[in-house]
């Protein structure tokens, strides 16, 4: 594409962010709908969850492809028909007669959805040096946590109301919006062929090459951990509002607004935090601030203290999970796209087994008990990747 003009540069961020919004707000919005689906397709909370976890699974094998597309076709092209993918999906899945349907859809959702946020990382990656990429990648991140806070609120306000069905209908409104935008910005863009890009063939043999460095394979496997762990437990934390501290599932969805509050905080103030306590604080901070939070909302009582659990969890995810981002924009910069993709690959494996292995947990009545295991997990980890990530390849 060639050197943006700094006007250029946020015009192209805040389309992405409108699109990363409507992405992750697409990916969470069944989170609060749960125990409604259950009730109207007549199983359990836990067999509900496969709206969930088919989306991550399907959303983790397309990054495969998605990273060769993107370094074939260009990241903005291929993130721009993702979008206007997912605006037809989400259409589609609103009209959705029973759980297979439903659950099916969701897979189609994730496998559209997935070459968005993990490309438009890459695209940052690309366009902006390694000192400003932090602060960048907040700001793009503050757009996702809005989608993230509005999914959780909205999925379960509609299921409450007009009905489920209801948030995929506006689900479908935004991405197209998103799609339409992002299209006639392309247009405007003078059209080269960079001779430097790789064949298809070449860009997926680039994917097994990258999996055979041990920095990719290390921050994939980092990743993959933080996501089994704390998206697991995400996924579930709305069902443990509900049925352990007795709120309507809209009142739930409100509280875990603040999950998605405590990221907004981290990503506003993302350059005072890296001042403040450079990367391996945010890492051991973080890691700390998420094993409190989970032990509060397992075992604590009262709104007041789930409202505080859901911030201090969020806020210390963010900053852990943002370090993370950072280093895997790092980690290959001669192919930058299939890196990142590749990383948000391992994440929502990760994520979508931390959901099956959590659903084992939510009819038996033991997510308090399952949720002081990922805390305890979570300290584990902060403690491998502080040791670790000081060591990202120099710009």
């Amino acid at each position: 594409m060639g050197a943006l003009t700094p006007a250029d540069e946020r015009q192209y961020l805040q389309l992405l962010g409108l699109a990363g919004f409507a992405s992750m707000a697409s990916m969470r919005i069944c989170d609060t709908m749960l125990v409604v689906l259950g009730q109207e397709f007549h199983v359990s909370t836990g067999d509900a969850s496969a709206v969930v976890s088919v989306f991550a699974v399907v959303y983790g094998i397309l990054q495969l492809f998605y990273g060769p597309l993107g370094e074939r076709f260009g990241k903005l092209r291929v993130v721009s028909l993702a979008v206007s993918a997912c605006a037809i999906i989400s259409a589609i899945t609103a009209m959705s007669m029973s759980l297979p349907m439903l659950v099916i859809m969701r897979g189609f959702m994730g496998a559209a959805g997935a070459g968005i946020i993990p490309l438009s990382m890459a695209w940052v990656g690309d366009q902006v040096p390694y000192e400003r990429r932090q602060e960048t990648l907040a700001k793009l991140m503050s757009a996702t946590v809005l989608g993230m806070m509005s999914g959780l609120w909205f999925g379960g306000f509609a299921a409450d109301t007009v009905g489920w069905r209801g948030a995929f209908v506006l689900l479908s409104a935004i991405f197209g919006l998103a799609a339409v935008l992002l299209l006639r910005r392309l247009r405007l863009q003078v059209k080269t062929v960079s001779l430097a890009a790789p064949g298809l063939w070449a860009a997926f043999r680039l994917t097994g090459h990258l999996l055979g460095t041990s920095r990719v394979r290390w921050v994939m496997g980092v990743t993959a951990t933080e996501g089994a762990l704390v998206f697991g437990a995400l996924a579930f934390m709305p069902t443990h509002l509900h049925q352990q501290y007795g709120l309507s599932v809209v009142a739930a969805g409100s509280v875990m607004m603040l999950y998605g509050l405590g990221g907004l905080l981290y990503s506003q103030m993302a350059r005072r935090w890296l001042a403040w306590l450079g990367e391996r604080g945010l890492v051991r901070t973080g890691a700390l601030l998420v094993a409190v939070g989970l032990l509060l909302l397992a075992w604590g009582s009262g709104v007041w203290l789930g409202m505080l659990a859901c911030l201090m969890t969020g806020l210390g995810f963010y900053m852990l999970h943002n370090t993370l981002q950072v280093q895997a924009t790092q980690m290959a910069p001669a192919a930058r796209g299939t890196a990142v993709t590749l990383f948000a690959c391992s994440l929502f494996f990760g994520q979508s087994t931390g959901v099956l292995l959590m659903a084992q947990s939510v009819d038996v009545g033991w997510l308090a008990y399952a949720f002081t295991g990922v805390a305890v997990g979570v300290v584990m980890l902060g403690a491998v990747i502080y040791r670790l990530v000081g060591r990202h390849i120099s710009p």
